[in-house]
């Protein structure tokens, strides 16, 4: 067990996503319809199931990733805890708890929050068009992420994230903005 993450220690290391796994195409109803490479998706804008994962501490602070640089789209911007794509075939909760594991080297217990739809280009000329599956948890420690996937992590008052969203939104992802605006009172209840 690594005692930081809580995880045992071959899990305690990521294996960095590449854009030749697969995504799960779903209908609007969230059916799936079949898979692709998750590149091929983004740059045909086809509608594919994602996972987020938001994660407070015991102070109701947020914890935020910043991207790593050379991540496929939106690099160096700012986002929830993490996110990204079940396997096919995967639950979206056992990819929740995969990712969180993968992205921030630390587990905790996840609850469903909410579902999303969204559609909207990023950069490198791709479009995130996602039906995604948002879940929270609560952490009180200092994550151990992966840098291939990130850059830089804090934890953010909800306050003082408001403010920086309404000052800078350009420093965030499309779709933690989304988020934030259609969701901001369950994100940030205590």
């Amino acid at each position: 067990m690594n005692s930081k993450s809580g995880l045992p220690e071959d899990a305690a290391r990521s294996r960095t996503e590449t854009s030749d796994e697969a995504v799960v195409l779903v209908d609007a109803d969230d059916r799936s319809i079949g898979t692709i490479a998750k590149l091929e998706a983004h740059r045909r804008g086809l509608l594919h199931r994602a996972i987020s994962v938001v994660v407070r501490d015991s102070g109701n602070r947020l914890l935020l990733q910043q991207r790593a640089p050379n991540k496929y789209h939106s690099g160096g911007l700012w986002t929830n805890t993490c996110c990204s794509h079940p396997r096919p075939g995967e639950a979206v909760a056992d990819a929740a708890a995969r990712r969180l594991a993968e992205e921030m080297g630390f587990a905790c217990s996840l609850s469903f929050l909410f579902q999303v739809r969204y559609c909207s280009p990023v950069s490198n000329g791709l479009v995130e068009n996602e039906l995604v599956h948002v879940f929270g948890g609560q952490f009180d420690g200092a994550p151990d992420p992966d840098p291939q996937e990130v850059m830089a992590w804090c934890w953010k008052d909800r306050r003082e994230l408001a403010v920086d969203l309404d000052r800078q939104p350009a420093n965030y992802t499309v779709w933690f903005r989304k988020y934030c605006r259609e969701h901001w009172d369950v994100l940030s209840e205590k």
